[in-house]
């Protein structure tokens, strides 16, 4: 796989990330489902991985890039498995409404595993690793349109968490944002 391919893949991630990140703002600010503590660190861990696939797309394909990609994927996965677990015993009730026939946690779950695999298998590209990649070159097109996105979503994310949890602890259930009602 050449060092071309190699970012172009990687931006994709990037994208893919990106879109996991907008869908869980739609779910928090246009149906008001809220992010509890775990929903916040998932997000986190999803934007640590992102952080190793932007590095790639940045200043070229390194194999400890996709190992910053893993960890994060793996800290996302961890976190996702032990809501799903406090979640699976029957009247332990849930967190959020179900799409397409599991619970965003589920989903999230799933989602790092794929990180994990992708990242995985892009390792296994020796010659994107061969080839001097230039840290100056420009990006452009998709690239780019991945990057700005990942920025955007990470800011907004960071933003959304001190609106939510204010300056203490995030509240178990979030019913409103506490930044907010701080002088209240």
């Amino acid at each position: 796989m050449s060092p071309e391919l190699s970012k172009l893949l990687n931006a994709l991630g990037l994208i893919a990330i990106g879109a996991v990140l907008t869908m869980a703002f739609i779910d928090q600010v246009w149906f008001g489902e809220l992010p509890c503590p775990l929903c916040i660190l998932q997000r986190a861990g999803l934007i640590a991985a992102g952080c190793g696939l932007m590095l790639n797309v940045v200043f070229g394909p390194k194999p400890s890039h996709y190992g910053i990609a893993i960890i994060g994927a793996v800290a996302s996965a961890a976190i996702s498995m032990r809501q799903v677990l406090q979640h699976i015993v029957p009247g332990t009730g849930f967190y959020g409404p179900p799409v397409w026939g599991m619970h965003l946690y589920t989903w999230a779950f799933l989602f790092a595993v794929a990180i994990v695999i992708g990242s995985g298998l892009m390792l296994l590209g020796d010659r994107q690793f061969s080839q001097m990649q230039s840290a100056s070159g420009r990006l452009k097109g998709l690239p780019l349109i991945a990057l700005l996105l990942f920025l955007v979503l990470t800011l907004a994310n960071i933003f959304s968490t001190v609106a939510l949890c204010g300056t203490g602890l995030c509240p178990e259930e979030p019913v409103d944002y506490e930044l907010f009602h701080m002088n209240d």
